[in-house]
């Protein structure tokens, strides 16, 4: 039963976690909302729910630069594995070999 409890208490940890309602003076609400949890225990920015005129809306927060720093690493990761590809087989042709075929044993 202490099991279940503490196992609870991890996942509870582990979840979204809503700020304080914030109201602008048009009267707009907005509620932020972070993710909790990792092994830092470290709060990440999901979202915010707008609530304007009776209506909600959910913005999802973008981190343009984790984006970014993905496309940067991916290009870098595409270049080594095409450097790697070049070096091990060349596209050009092998000239040494082809003279060594090339020569007939009357030019010799």
């Amino acid at each position: 039963m202490l099991r279940n409890q503490l196992n609870s208490l991890r996942t509870v940890e582990d979840s979204l976690a809503y700020g304080q309602p914030y109201e602008t003076a048009d009267g707009t609400t907005i509620i932020t909302v972070t993710r909790t949890g990792g092994l830092l225990r470290t709060a990440r920015p999901v979202g915010a729910f707008v609530v304007h005129n009776g209506e909600v809306g959910w913005t999802p927060a973008v981190d343009a630069t984790r984006i970014a720093l993905m496309g940067e690493l991916i290009g870098l990761l595409a270049a080594v594995i095409a450097t790697l590809a070049v070096l091990r087989r060349p596209p050009w042709p092998d000239l040494s070999r082809v003279v060594a075929i090339g020569r007939d044993s009357r030019h010799t």
